[in-house]
């Protein structure tokens, strides 16, 4: 049994991590610069590739090791209904479809899912601790940018949450107790730096949540 796999995953996924930080429109988002229509259809993919992921936790919520990491709690899809629903309107449905690198994303999931579902444990770590890291901040910054008043960035809010610090520690220490063995750990620190290359414009919300400068970045 391995019993560090936050910690390898921390130091495995370290140079997807580094790139990702690389990536332009990152450095975009940290100077502020927030273009209202590229960030909507950011949400949009993020709504796909969420659905699918809660979706199929909810099909393994009694799995004898991803029920341990099931917290409901954390769940964005309907946060992201609520954004689709400001950016799009009420037929918001009709209106968004996944981008390419969403679709291969959707796809991953349900396909590891299917085949190896202590895969999505990967997943888990590389989209929700990244949401719970500096959320506010990216919250804040995005109001700012966009001249929002209180709505379009329920992503980033955890009200089911009191304690995010906290939470991430207890999420941590979850991990280092999965029953998983040496090799596991090795394919879930692979999967989870797959996750990083298959969906830039996705896996940087690891990072910092990002957005991107050009609509280009996102079709």
């Amino acid at each position: 049994m391995s019993t560090n796999l936050a910690t390898q995953l921390r130091e495995g996924t370290k140079k997807a991590h580094t790139m990702a930080e690389n990536v332009g429109f990152v450095k975009c988002f940290l100077k502020g610069t927030v273009e209202k229509n590229s960030y909507r259809k950011l949400v949009a993919n993020l709504y796909f590739v969420y659905s699918a992921m809660e979706e199929e936790m909810e099909r393994h919520r009694n799995h004898p090791i991803l029920s341990k990491m099931y917290f409901p709690q954390l769940n964005r899809k309907q946060s992201l209904e609520q954004d689709l629903k400001f950016y799009f309107g009420n037929n918001w449905k009709e209106e968004i479809a996944p981008s390419p690198a969403a679709q291969a994303y959707v796809q991953r999931i349900r396909e590891v899912s299917e085949n190896q579902p202590e895969l999505l444990i990967s997943h888990l770590y590389t989209r929700y601790l990244g949401d719970l890291s500096g959320g506010q901040i990216l919250k804040t910054i995005a109001q700012r940018a966009m001249n929002l008043e209180g709505n379009g960035t329920a992503f980033y809010e955890f009200k089911d949450i009191s304690d995010e610090k906290e939470f991430k520690v207890n999420y941590r220490q979850t991990l280092d107790t999965l029953d998983v063995d040496d090799a596991a750990a090795a394919q879930i620190v692979d999967e989870a730096n797959a996750a990083f290359d298959q969906s830039p414009e996705l896996s940087c919300l690891r990072v910092l949540g990002t957005f991107s400068c050009s609509s280009q970045m996102l079709r």
